[in-house]
């Protein structure tokens, strides 16, 4: 795939819909950005989503914002970063300041209360969509669906800190890897 140059407008408006348009966090707002910048924008590779994913979620913050960063300074540097940045994180500023100021209508309004729980019960059908999608790509080994597994385990029954699993695993992956025929991670 010929991957196309990003103005910083268009990097800009690219995220800042996809910040608009995504509920339920940066987990939501995944297949959103894999579809933009994979599918429609071809800014990026699939392959290199998935370690944008991965960097994304090892590092402090929030996943959909550290993507968002992540794209933008390989597309165009910091100024990339920074439009990338803001284009993400304005819409749900603007949303924030309009809920605070209306929190008290919106709190008692039992239509805005029965929305938001179907707004939920669809986003964990979309972190569940990413989840399988990026599971397909990357759990292709007995390794990486043990790997994975184990991760899960951990995290669901409070076992570990999650900053714990992630080095964890990339210990274990380096260890694995090292001991593989050439050292080289398939």
């Amino acid at each position: 795939m010929q991957q196309k140059r990003a103005s910083l407008w268009n990097l800009f408006s690219v995220f800042f819909r996809i910040g608009a348009f995504t509920f339920g966090g940066g987990l939501a707002m995944l297949p959103l950005i894999e579809r933009e910048v994979v599918e429609v924008q071809g800014w990026v590779e699939q392959e290199e989503i998935l370690d944008i994913v991965a960097l994304s979620q090892s590092v402090p913050g929030a996943i959909a914002v550290n993507s968002a960063i992540f794209i933008g300074l390989r597309l165009r540097g910091l100024a990339g970063a920074l439009a990338a940045l803001l284009g993400v994180m304005t819409p749900s500023v603007v949303i924030i300041l309009i809920i605070a100021h209306f929190f008290t209508q919106f709190q008692s309004n039992p239509y805005v209360m029965r929305a938001f729980s179907g707004v939920k019960a669809a986003v964990i059908g979309l972190v569940a969509a990413a989840a399988w999608r990026v599971g397909r790509q990357v759990v292709t080994s007995p390794y990486a669906l043990a790997a994975s597994w184990v991760a899960l385990v951990l995290s669901v029954f409070d076992l570990l800190p999650i900053v714990w699993i992630i080095i964890l695993g990339g210990i274990s992956g380096i260890i694995y890897f090292s001991r593989r025929e050439g050292g080289v991670a398939k």
